[in-house]
């Protein structure tokens, strides 16, 4: 008699799941398969704005949730709780083409937390990051809730990393990071 994997005790064994799947170049043209509706964050960047240092750099963890600044700390979507924490940005950058211009800085939006390594805990709102990576992708900017040190930096990382990006990014987001 044949047996099923479905009818075998798998007690100790790792279960196959299926999970969320970032693809790239994902085939959205109507065929109905595996994948479709998934999005592709290829063009997306998470650029850490450290506002205590002066200073901004990318960490591709932080996709991930495992940037350098995140690492070994236990987050709580409670600010209270974090009274000591740090203040750092995810700033989500989006780099797109558009016609005429060439490749700039298309969206950029920036999400808030707070880490207190002594406690090792932090502050982080997943739907607002969630919602600020969405925002990017489409082209949008959020970080009018950023304190103006935290803008100069990451504006002037923008400009400074890639200067022929900055050059074809649109005037109102310049003017929002207030830097030229």
């Amino acid at each position: 008699m044949k047996e099923f994997d479905q009818f075998n005790n798998n007690e100790g064994k790792d279960k196959k799941k299926n999970q969320f799947t970032i693809l790239k170049d994902d085939s959205t043209d109507g065929h109905g398969g595996y994948g479709v509706g998934s999005i592709s964050l290829e063009n997306m960047t998470p650029v850490i704005v450290d506002p205590n240092e002066g200073e901004a750099f990318i960490d591709m963890g932080a996709l991930h949730a495992r940037s350098k600044v995140e690492k070994r700390i236990k987050f709580l979507p409670n600010r209270e709780e974090v009274p000591n924490g740090l203040l750092y940005w995810i700033a989500w950058i989006t780099v797109d083409h558009r016609e005429g211009s060439g490749a700039g800085y298309y969206g950029v939006a920036a999400s808030e937390i707070r880490v207190d390594r002594s406690i090792k805990r932090g502050y982080k709102l997943m739907p607002e990051h969630v919602n600020h990576m969405d925002k990017s992708l489409k082209g949008r900017h959020a970080v009018d809730h950023m304190d103006d040190e935290s803008k100069r930096i990451l504006g002037e990382y923008l400009r400074d990393f890639k200067p022929e990006l900055w050059k074809n990014t649109n005037q109102e987001l310049k003017d929002s990071l207030g830097v030229e």
